[in-house]
């Protein structure tokens, strides 16, 4: 192995990548000429100001997080052996946790692979990566996904906006197999069906797992809008569990079409009806008719700091005029998915939407993400699912 460049913090910044923390930001990097010059994504060495060894990382000057670590180990080779352990230890989790081979397999600094994402579908892998450093080693981790995934077709999704502050292009690409249309997934019993190629995010939202099944077990007898329905995930669900009815609201046609053929497919069909509209302009016209479970499940309003104040207002908005839907004695599930709004700050505005529609209630259910979608213990805020049920009177 060649000698990696050496990168090296400044005076006393090392203190929090000692505790465990995985990135070392832009401000708190010595950056020389040297350091300056090195392309984005260049594996180093990372040291203290006074030289002691802090590990293996991944660097990027042009990045706010600039330093992403890798492994303790300064020495440490990263190569396809050394992404094969990584990912042999999630997959090994995510088997214990029984929800292999329909899971996030792979969640980045959590799962001790900065900036990398990966959720198997069965036989079909589909990958982000979102930092540079990943980026560069991108022939290393097909390999170790081959061996450790095994997959009949791997996929990237490299359209997330990250990859924008990281200084890499946006591109969708079948890396090898083949995936000549909708594929199927399963989860809580259903059957869904999925574009891995030109659905949201990697095709599906397996974060929302255990906050579907828990909906669906408020669903027996009951009628069910689906906001945001994407590709039915709530609503189907919903109807497997016994609801009478279900609308799935959603602006995508693709969407809605693989929605409304995956309630066939689990014999539900008669009792799922899919309607195309914008959901604040369907809300804002809709008839006084009530639902005894509506579910509220936006992309993320607040994509960046710049977008907080009306990101907020968004969610507060969201909030009431769902709520004005609710059936006495019914339920809301209201879920944010931006990681830049607190689990505190999003609770206030649905409840700020909850006075403004005069209506009071209880909250039943506050969550996160499904455990295949664990936390780095020091990037808290990386916990970006927001999901509350209540009930209104």
């Amino acid at each position: 192995m060649e000698p990696r460049p050496v990168v090296r913090l400044l005076p006393g910044r090392q203190k929090r990548l000692r505790a465990g923390h995985p990135w070392a930001y832009a401000n708190e990097i010595a950056m020389s000429a040297e350091a300056r010059a090195l392309p984005p994504g260049t594996l180093v060495q990372l040291e203290s100001a006074d030289g002691q060894a802090l590990g293996a990382a991944m660097f990027n000057p042009r990045a706010l997080a600039a330093v992403r670590r890798l492994d303790t180990d300064p020495g440490r080779e990263i190569d396809a052996g050394w992404l094969a352990g990584r990912l042999k230890a999630a997959l090994a989790l995510r088997k214990r946790l029984g929800v292999a081979p329909w899971c996030r397999v792979a969640h980045a600094e959590a799962d001790g692979l900065p900036g990398l994402i990966v959720d198997l579908f069965g036989s079909v892998a589909v990958a982000q990566l979102n930092s540079a450093g990943m980026a560069r080693l991108e022939a290393p981790l097909v390999e170790a996904i081959r061996e450790t995934l095994q997959p009949e077709a791997l996929v990237f999704r490299n359209d997330s906006a990250q990859r924008g502050l990281e200084g890499l292009e946006t591109e969708n690409r079948l890396v090898f197999g083949e995936v000549s249309g909708p594929i199927d997934l399963a989860e809580g019993g259903c059957r869904f069906l999925c574009d891995p190629l030109g659905g949201q995010k990697t095709g599906w939202f397996y974060d929302q797992r255990d906050n579907r099944a828990f909906a669906a077990s408020l669903a027996e007898g009951a009628r069910v809008l689906d906001l945001y329905a994407y590709l039915g995930g709530f609503g189907i669900r919903a109807a497997l569990a016994g609801a009478r009815e279900a609308v799935l609201v959603d602006r995508s046609r693709p969407a809605l079409e693989l929605a409304a053929s995956a309630a066939g497919l689990n014999g539900v069909g008669e009792r799922v009806r899919t309607e195309r509209a914008d959901v604040f302009a369907f809300l804002e016209a809709a008839t006084p008719e009530r639902f005894d479970l509506v579910i509220a499940d936006p992309p993320a309003f607040v994509r960046s700091r710049k977008d907080l104040g009306a990101g907020l207002r968004g969610y507060r908005k969201l909030a009431r005029l769902a709520a004005g839907l609710v059936a006495p004695g019914g339920f809301l599930l209201a879920a944010s998915c931006s990681h830049n709004v607190t689990a505190e700050a999003f609770a206030l505005e649905v409840a700020r939407g909850l006075g403004q529609a005069g209506r009071t209630g209880r909250v039943l259910r506050m969550a996160g993400a499904a455990p295949d979608h664990p936390v780095h213990p020091m990037l808290p805020e990386s916990a970006y699912l927001k999901a509350m049920v209540l009930q209104l009177d």
